[in-house]
């Protein structure tokens, strides 16, 4: 199975080709910087709970950004859609979180990033629309090792903070992403076409202002609760975003302040979850997809509900830090890996393909919604103690593998999964 992973890579095509050949821009530019975002606020002076709060404020705007996605993307296309608000979700915050000096700076490139939620959607569908379904699976899977090819130029980072200290060198990184994001989305234009389906909605939309495509939601929402399985992937899919807005956000903040890990270092530590995460993809994950996604699901809420344990039981006295540090980062590499990939081929599997644009925006409406809260409750619960974050990320995980056993306990829809495995 690891063999028809690199086939894939090899054997991609059109927009799908296009978009996991770019990706590893992604990981050279936004990913070399985003992890170190909460360390790099706090070092400006902000506190937990602040940071809570901008994540919180960001995830509002993705909310009401959302709104519109689906609408957009129809309307300007699945390419014209990607390069415009790729720039402005990325490259403006980019040059904002590089000049950042206090709270408000922050909060403007986080209310800025909200565009995220159109070019999530529409890049989603320029990625998988034309592709067959029996390859989605193995395509998430590239796109998210793509995205951690950063792993390799990480310690990049960890020089760059050890000579310069940690607000100038990310500072650097941010203009790094600017340049790089802006050439990933200039790239990815030109590489591309409209997709089929794509075409057809521009068609379908002409003349109709964003406002009247939108008026169509109430139909669109009755095609999502017919499908147990596109219910079921918004649910997976929310419950992913929450966990990893949560690790995100905190785990550098742990870390470095409750464990005491010097601010150099923590890029090597990424470096390894990135690698692992890659080495998962490629080798580990391709021999569990094998009919429906019930034990891959499982398995990976149970695994990245034993590194976040162990990373809050890890004592911060003695060398024995590390190693532990490191073995809670084998379970996170699984499921940073793994959750997204399924999360995402979870609603690819079963979304209606005809309304892929606008069911895409409301899942991810709704995944914002079930998401926005928890930036500021984990901001208030780290303020409290490092642990707590972790501590609510564990009670989601749990959640998640009695959510999966509940569906596939149910049985129905969900016979779309076995061509996963389909060579």
């Amino acid at each position: 199975m690891s063999d028809s992973l690199f086939s894939t890579l090899k054997n991609l095509k059109g927009n799908s080709r296009a978009c996991v050949y770019t990706e590893p821009l992604w990981g050279l530019s936004m990913n070399l910087c985003m992890p170190y975002l909460a360390v790099y606020m706090l070092a400006l002076g902000l506190n937990d709970t602040r940071i809570g709060l901008i994540v919180t404020i960001g995830t509002v705007s993705k909310i009401l950004v959302s709104f519109f996605s689906g609408p957009v993307t129809d309307k300007m296309g699945r390419r014209k859609a990607t390069v415009i608000f790729d720039i402005i979700a990325w490259c403006v915050p980019s040059l904002i979180w590089w000049r950042a000096e206090n709270f408000w700076f922050f909060l403007i490139a986080a209310v800025i990033n909200g565009a995220e939620s159109i070019t999530a959607n529409s890049w989603n569908c320029l990625l998988i629309e034309d592709a067959e379904k029996k390859h989605i699976t193995r395509i998430y899977s590239l796109v998210i090792a793509c995205g951690q090819l950063s792993a390799v130029f990480a310690p990049i980072t960890s020089i760059l903070i050890s000579r310069l200290t940690l607000v100038p060198a990310i500072r650097i990184l941010f203009i790094n992403a600017f340049i790089l994001m802006l050439v990933k989305a200039i790239i990815l234009y030109f590489a591309s076409k409209e997709t089929n389906v794509g075409r057809m909605r521009l068609t379908e939309t002409k003349g109709k202002s964003i406002f009247q495509i939108a008026g169509g939601y109430g139909e669109v929402i009755k095609i999502i609760f017919k499908s147990r399985g596109t219910v079921f992937s918004i649910a997976i899919a929310a419950l992913g975003m929450i966990v990893a807005l949560i690790n995100n956000t905190f785990w550098q903040i742990i870390v470095n302040k409750k464990l005491l890990v010097p601010e150099s270092i923590l890029p090597l530590f990424n470096v390894f979850r990135s690698v692992l995460a890659i080495a998962f993809l490629f080798f580990v994950i391709p021999k569990l997809l094998k009919g429906l996604l019930k034990i891959p699901l499982i398995a990976t809420f149970a695994l990245y509900f034993l590194g976040q344990g162990l990373l809050i039981l890890i004592p911060a006295d003695g060398m024995l830090k590390y190693p532990l540090i490191l073995l809670s980062l084998v379970f996170d590499g699984f499921g940073l890996g793994a959750l997204s990939m399924l999360g995402e081929s979870l609603i690819a599997i079963h979304v209606n393909p005809n309304e892929r644009a606008r069911i895409m925006a409301l899942r991810y409406m709704f995944i914002m919604i079930a998401a926005a809260p928890f930036g500021w409750i984990g901001g208030i619960l780290s303020d409290v103690s490092r642990n707590l974050p972790f501590i609510l990320n564990m009670v989601i995980l749990a959640a998640g593998i009695v959510i999966t056993l509940i569906y596939y306990r149910k049985g129905s829809d969900h016979s779309a999964e076995t061509t996963t495995d389909a060579a």
